[in-house]
Formats: C-alpha cells, structure tokens, sequence
C-alpha cells in the first residue's frame, strides 16, 4: 500500500508543476506545505526565510502519508476545477 501511494503521490507532484496559471497562491502554499510534510516531515528550520511557506509547511500536522494523500487530492481538486471552467 505505502508503494502504491508513493507511486501515485510522485506522480501527481509531476502533474502540479503543470497546474492551470489560475491556481491560487494561497492553494500553491497548501501544496508547498502538505509536499515538504510529505517529503521531509515536519517543519525542521527555526528561521524562515520565505515566511509564507515557512508557515504553510508549518500548519501542516499530519503523518507523511497522510499528506502524501491530501497532497493528491489537492492536485486532483485544482485538475477539476479548469477542466470545469473551461
């Protein structure tokens, strides 16, 4: 199962380098957050240089595969979302 999820977690990393350009900022701090939680665990700097990540990497208080899932399922929700404004 953790292969499995892994595969598919890289996979969609892949794909939201190609998210639509109306993606949010806001929803690109998510995806920053829930992919280094998913990448490294938790936040490990106590000075945060990008402030906005630093802090978006922070509110993130889940198990790596935890948002390695969430992770999928945002790039899936921001996928929908052009194909439904297009």
């Amino acid at each position: 199962m953790a292969l499995q999820l892994e595969e598919e977690f890289k996979e969609y990393a892949e794909k939201a380098k190609s998210l639509p350009p109306r993606t949010t900022d806001a929803d690109k701090l998510i995806l920053y957050g829930l992919y280094k939680q998913a990448t490294v665990g938790s936040v490990n700097i106590s000075d945060p240089t990008e402030r906005a990540k630093w802090d978006a990497w922070k509110a993130v208080d889940e198990e790596h595969e935890e948002a390695m899932t969430e992770y999928i399922v945002k790039v899936k929700h921001l996928q929908q979302q052009e194909v439904a404004s297009t």
